[in-house]
């Protein structure tokens, strides 16, 4: 199986239903290829922890997936969470995402962004919706989060 390629310029096509459908089909033939990246964990002014966890598809970050460290779950997206625990580790966090990212599944829709000229098709775990993927405006290639993937390749090393 031959992953969907990397989006690297925008383009610009005419949106119909064939595209949108399209570009969740891209998503669906990625998901085999999604890993976790290594947990972005960080402390806030008033102690509390705050872990996020990016998507990661060749080499690239998509997007980030808040995680709960009380709950040891990912977090709805839009919803960040700020817990007061003592501390978690990147291998604590990477055990249960291991098993998260297996789970994940493609929703049937796609929202278009007309000034990022791309899809966006959303990811759940269970009833949540945890991450967006972005793809080409004509449905075929993926679009990373550039400014996500320099933080991973930042905090990583």
């Amino acid at each position: 199986m031959v992953p969907p390629l990397i989006r690297h310029s925008p383009g610009s096509t005419p949106i119909d239903k064939e595209i949108a459908l399209r570009a969740i089909d891209t998503v669906k033939e990625a998901v085999p290829f999604l890993s976790p990246g290594p947990a972005l964990i960080a402390r806030g002014p008033g102690g509390e922890l705050h872990v996020d966890v990016p998507l990661m598809y060749q080499s690239y970050a998509l997007d980030r997936i808040h995680f709960d460290p009380v709950a040891m779950e990912p977090s709805p997206k839009g919803r960040p969470v700020r817990a007061f625990k003592e501390s978690i580790s990147r291998e604590e966090v990477a055990n249960v995402m291991d098993s998260i990212i297996r789970e994940l599944k493609v929703l049937e829709g796609a929202e278009y962004r007309e000034p990022e000229r791309a899809w966006i098709v959303p990811l759940a775990w269970g009833p949540y919706i945890v991450a967006h993927v972005r793809v080409s405006s004509e449905g075929n290639e993926i679009i990373p989060d550039y400014g996500l993937t320099e933080e991973v390749r930042r905090y990583v090393l």
